[in-house]
């Protein structure tokens, strides 16, 4: 008997619905807590619980959809190239800018764990959380941590740092489009990407710039402060 939760169309037509109407519903109600990837995520954790649905039922398609997630990532050089003169006039900014982001989010997440007893295992595990998850995978598997953590961590930073980065923004009166795009794909990857974008060409270019030298800058700085703590 054909069933159809054990083929890719179940999970792939439960993602694409469920966002298209959390997409809707953020856009009606403007709320920044009704984010349309933690919206999402809340129906498809609550359909399979209530349904009794086995979660590698929901993987299968899940799975088809993850794939393109590195392709699709190739896109926000489009932003960047029609933004390329204003890179090059603030070039040295803006690496410094990200290479301060990814430092002061390595550190704190090695102190934090430490003092608050987690195992080495664990720490590993999320450190990766600010860079996208083809990275931070592969990060992860390198540097001995649990990549279903490391999963947890990459999505959940991305939707609260899209949540409150406009009101971290209005608090500190941060007006450069530049600072703002910076900020978000350093610590928000491609979820902040995505609310970077929003906000304007200029924030998304250099939003998705971000995402690709915070990634590379953690690979290359992660194994040199494992050795140091």
């Amino acid at each position: 008997m054909y069933n159809v939760l054990e083929t890719p169309i179940f999970g792939i037509v439960v993602s694409v619905l469920f966002f298209s109407l959390s997409v809707n519903i953020s856009k009606k109600f403007k709320n920044p807590l009704l984010n349309p990837l933690l919206l999402t995520l809340l129906m498809i954790i609550s359909l399979l619980l209530i349904f009794n649905i086995n979660y590698d039922n929901y993987k299968i398609g899940a799975d088809a959809i993850s794939y393109f997630l590195s392709p699709v990532t190739i896109l926000l050089a489009v932003p960047l190239y029609k933004q390329f003169e204003l890179l090059k006039r603030n070039m040295l900014p803006i690496l410094l800018g990200i290479s301060t982001g990814v430092l002061v989010s390595l550190i704190s997440v090695i102190f934090v764990c430490k003092f608050m007893g987690a195992q080495n295992q664990i720490i590993n595990s999320i450190i990766p959380k600010s860079i996208t998850t083809p990275m931070g995978v592969s990060l992860v598997n390198m540097i001995g941590g649990v990549e279903s953590i490391t999963i947890m961590c990459i999505v959940l930073s991305g939707i609260f740092g899209s949540i409150i980065a406009p009101s971290i923004y209005k608090i500190g009166k941060i007006k450069s489009k530049i600072a703002k795009g910076v900020a978000l794909g350093t610590a928000s990857h491609a979820v902040g990407t995505s609310k970077a974008i929003e906000m304007g060409e200029v924030e998304g270019a250099m939003s998705g710039l971000s995402i690709g030298i915070s990634g590379l800058i953690t690979v290359i700085v992660v194994p040199v402060l494992m050795k140091l703590f």
